[in-house]
């Protein structure tokens, strides 16, 4: 069994407080889970209005696929356009 994580830390265009940062926040965090079928969570920066930093987590019997998914997170949150990815640094644990 093979854990993934990534840390995805993103600038936010246009936000100029926390509650502008809730819907870009709520927004990527479902499509995200949706679209993925993993783990989704505001992990730090949660009082800085224009940047916001996510962790995301996936399970799977072997590394390939992990990796894969978690690049496919990172690009299509690049794609999304709300901001700028700024880190995607991801880990692997084999169990």
């Amino acid at each position: 069994m093979v854990t993934g994580t990534m840390r995805l830390s993103i600038r936010l265009h246009g936000c100029r407080s926390l509650k502008e940062k809730r819907r870009p926040r709520q927004m990527l965090r479902d499509r995200i889970r949706n679209r993925f079928k993993v783990a989704v969570a505001e992990v730090d920066d949660q009082d800085t209005w224009d940047l916001l930093t996510m962790g995301v987590a996936a399970v799977g019997p072997d590394r390939g696929p992990v990796e894969q998914v978690l690049q496919q997170v990172a690009r299509m949150v690049e794609e999304f356009g709300v901001g700028e990815v700024l880190e995607d640094s991801i880990k692997l644990h084999h169990h």
